[in-house]
């Protein structure tokens, strides 16, 4: 069993607070949108780190990360980009890799809005964390973690912080 911590749209701050909800994380993913390679390294002191680049990070970030993380945990494929759509609404990239790849979990960031949706089409997964960071539309901070269990995603936690009254 793994337990997994996962956010997404940092833009370079990080409240303490989601930090802490990270601890006991085994792995820590990024679906991207750092904003700072910084905070790759304040991440690893808690747990491992996978993550991709966004949109918004610059040729350090990208020379440093991947566009697309595929790999196996436990018995679950799992594919992680940035900017890939939804189900139903897939951009023509991803849905590619989808249809290669055949993951049972995929997770992206970039809409800053925490979704959780079970795609029968493809049979897989779906999670968008929303945004860690501050910069954005987004009224909440977000964060998730959850259990891979063998074959199994389970014990799904949301972290939610007001942006009110955080200096943002």
């Amino acid at each position: 069993m793994k337990n997994i911590g996962l956010i997404s749209d940092t833009h370079a701050v990080l409240d303490p607070k989601v930090l802490e909800f990270l601890k006991g994380s085994d792995e820590i993913w990024h679906a991207g949108d750092w904003g700072d390679i910084d905070l790759y390294d304040d991440l690893s002191k808690i747990a491992p780190v996978r993550g991709v680049y966004g949109n918004v990070d610059g040729p350090i970030n990208t020379s440093l990360l991947p566009e697309n993380q595929i790999f196996t945990i436990e018995k679950v494929k799992v594919v992680i980009t940035h900017i890939g759509g939804y189900p139903g609404r897939y951009e023509p990239r991803l849905r590619q890799i989808l249809l290669k790849e055949k993951p049972q979990l995929y997770i992206c960031g970039h809409s800053h809005i925490l979704k959780v949706i079970y795609d029968k089409k493809y049979e897989l997964l779906h999670i968008n964390p929303g945004a860690a960071g501050h910069s954005g539309f987004h009224k909440v901070i977000t964060a998730v973690r959850f259990q891979i269990n063998g074959d199994k995603i389970e014990n799904l936690e949301v972290f939610e912080l007001p942006r009110q009254g955080r200096g943002y």
